[in-house]
């Protein structure tokens, strides 16, 4: 990346960062990842590298969706109810935020976290 002076660093974290419940390790190792993008913007901008991360909330169609939500209605009735936008996302909503700011179009952010949660970040959720 540095030889063509061009390069996107993606680093996929989570709506957890933001504080859940009984997810102590699972939160902060991805909120570690918040502060290795903002250095890396703040060490990489001048090679024309930018980086950036990813907090996807309920994302359903996952393994981990699954896993966590699998058989439990009022568990999935009490985080349809905390998203604002009262739909789970796709892996495809992430993925397109994702095509964007990998783009050559993204040239001019860098060190910032994209919340792809329908609104989950802006409120409580509960799992």
């Amino acid at each position: 990346m540095n030889r063509p002076r061009f390069g996107r660093i993606v680093l996929v974290s989570s709506r957890a960062v933001l504080g859940l419940a009984n997810r102590t390790a699972y939160a902060s190792t991805k909120a570690g990842m918040l502060g290795l993008a903002r250095t890396w913007a703040l060490e990489l901008a001048s090679f024309g590298i930018t980086t950036t991360s990813f907090a996807p909330g309920p994302i359903a169609e996952t393994e981990m969706f699954d896993g966590v939500m699998s058989g439990n209605e009022q568990k999935l009735a009490a985080v349809t109810r905390s998203i604002r936008s009262d739909v789970f996302g796709s892996p495809a909503d992430v993925a397109r935020a994702v095509l964007f700011f990998t783009s050559p179009d993204a040239s001019f952010v860098t060190g910032q976290t994209l919340y792809v949660c329908g609104g989950a970040s802006v409120g409580s959720l509960v799992l």
